[in-house]
């Protein structure tokens, strides 16, 4: 795997502070579907400028998935200057996270 999760490393406060444009990538290094939804994932947000990328490893009682309310892995959560702009849960094909991409792009 390219990109590994990481234990959480920031708030819900941090995260909507954050300035630009941010994508939450919330799964666990463990986890098939986030482990197949890389080969989508990565080409997208790998090649994308100026775009923030923070991959949470989440889990039952972890704050920022739940305040999230993300129930899925892995769930893209896209902000733009820290409010939410589109999710994406479970991608098969990268024209699913391109979409979103878009969207945060037209937001910020």
């Amino acid at each position: 795997m390219a990109h590994a999760y990481q234990p959480e490393t920031i708030t819900r406060e941090q995260a909507d502070a954050l300035p630009g444009v941010t994508v939450l990538q919330f799964g666990t290094d463990w986890c098939g579907y986030c482990q197949a939804a890389q080969r989508v994932v990565d080409p997208v947000l790998d090649g994308a400028d100026g775009v923030r990328r923070i991959l949470v490893e989440d889990g039952r009682g972890r704050p920022l998935g739940r305040s999230y309310r993300v129930k899925l892995w892995p769930t893209l959560v896209f902000l733009s200057d820290g409010i939410e702009v589109a999710r994406v849960v479970r991608p098969w094909s990268e024209s699913d996270v391109t979409a979103a991409m878009i969207q945060v792009a037209d937001a910020a």
